[in-house]
């Protein structure tokens, strides 16, 4: 007998449209936002949004719901950035709570921010590791 596995995010009543809210408003408020903004409207093009958020949404939909629709390198994006720093990881987290805070009930909004905590802490590690740097114990 085959065991079936129910996606996490289906466990917490995450849906696709849940995602592409959670995804669209989340990146409205980076974009407006003083730090993160300049760093995310340098890096991804006005016409190149649109794709760009419709990748986060696989990528948010391979996450949560496993559908293994994300195809894509973030760390090898988020390395050619450059200067990103702890504070901008933090502030990212911030806006992300914020935004899952606002617009999902509470256990899937536990489920979009402990991934987004282990993603964020993934994301310093490989950017950290490519510039040689060694991160702190508590960092």
């Amino acid at each position: 007998m085959t065991e079936h596995r129910i996606a996490p995010g289906a466990a917490v009543g995450v849906t696709e449209e849940m995602i592409h809210e959670v995804v669209h408003g989340f990146y409205d408020k980076v974009r407006g936002d003083p730090a993160l903004g300049p760093i995310f409207n340098g890096a991804i093009g006005e016409a190149e949004w649109p794709p760009h958020l419709a990748k986060m949404c696989d990528f948010w939909s391979s996450v949560l719901l496993m559908t293994g629709r994300f195809k894509g390198s973030p760390m090898a994006a988020h390395v050619r950035i450059g200067d990103l720093r702890p504070t901008h990881f933090a502030r990212w987290l911030h806006l992300f709570r914020q935004t899952v805070g606002t617009l999902c009930p509470p256990p899937a909004a536990a489920l979009f921010v402990a991934r987004s905590e282990m993603i964020a802490r993934s994301l310093q590690l490989g950017i950290a590791a490519s510039r040689g740097e060694l991160p702190s114990a508590t960092g």
